[in-house]
Order: structure tokens, then C-alpha cells, then sequence
């Protein structure tokens, strides 16, 4: 049940399908803080306002598309990122792939007085799987929750 698919290449609806995965939604903004509104409004559409977990994915969105504004190459003139949402696996995947950047693997701070740094604290906190894969390209921050996933409509006989 695909709600929209703006920009997810062939390559990634193809590796969707082999998974048994279904894309939900795709989304490539540019690097400015501005935009993270966009990622959060297509999250939120895309599993539906009443989903219990909306309100999780949502924020665990904006955090991850947030630190890919602040701490990668994305934030540069050009610079984008990418946002796709997926059902996979009983649940909602969503990856957010940046430009990457000369500063090491994403980092979980744990401290509660440190006045920033609490993006990954809340992503790894409240979902059920996270984790990040880096390259020459870019890095790809993503997050799984069991329950988000969107609710299948039954067909009328």
C-alpha cells in the first residue's frame, strides 16, 4: 500500500519487494533545517495520525534528519537527504541517508545534563532496532518499530 513514492529509485522499491517489504513513502529534501519539517508531515502521513507509534516515528525522524542537517555534508550548498519509509517485518522502517562526512559513526550520548546530543539517546530508547551503515556515499541512519506499521485495509465482499 504505497502512499507515496516520490523519489524512491527502481534499485530500492526492487530491494523492497525481495524483502517483503513495502515502500511506503520516499522523500529527498535539502539539507537545511528548514526542510525537517517535510520528513516529519510524510512520516506522519504515511503511517497515519491515529498509528499509536506516530507519534515516535515522527519524532525519532526529526531527530535523525536533524543531526544529517547538522553533522553532514547534506548541509553543504546542494547537499540533500534522503527519507524512505518502508513496512517490513510486522513494523515501519525509516532510513535517512545524508552525504556523509569527515566526523566519525554517529554517537549515542547518554549524558541527561549535556545541553545537546540526545537525538541518538531517543532513537536507540524507544526503537525496537536502529542502527547506521557508512560508505564512500553517504551514511544511512534508520530505525525499526513493531507496532508503527500501517494498518492493512480489509476489502469489503
Amino acid at each position: 500500500m504505497a502512499i507515496m513514492a516520490v523519489d524512491a529509485s527502481d534499485a530500492t522499491a526492487d530491494l523492497a519487494l525481495m524483502t517483503g517489504a513495502s515502500v511506503l513513502a520516499s522523500l529527498t529534501i535539502p539539507g537545511r533545517a528548514e526542510h525537517v519539517s517535510e520528513a516529519r508531515s510524510l512520516v506522519r502521513k504515511a503511517i497515519g495520525a491515529d498509528n499509536p507509534a506516530a507519534d515516535a516515528a515522527v519524532l525519532l525522524t526529526s531527530e535523525i534528519v536533524t543531526n544529517a542537517v547538522l553533522h553532514s555534508d547534506s548541509r553543504r550548498a546542494g547537499g540533500t537527504i534522503l527519507l524512505l519509509v518502508t513496512e517490513v517485518s510486522g513494523g515501519l522502517r525509516v532510513e535517512v541517508t545524508d552525504n556523509g562526512s569527515d566526523l566519525g559513526a554517529p554517537v549515542v550520548k547518554g549524558d541527561v545534563y549535556a545541553s545537546d546530543g540526545h537525538g541518538l539517546y531517543l532513537v536507540q530508547a524507544l526503537a525496537d532496532q536502529w542502527g547506521y551503515v557508512r560508505d564512500r556515499t553517504g551514511t544511512t541512519v534508520w530505525f525499526w518499530l513493531r507496532s508503527a506499521a500501517p494498518a492493512r485495509r480489509r476489502r469489503r465482499r
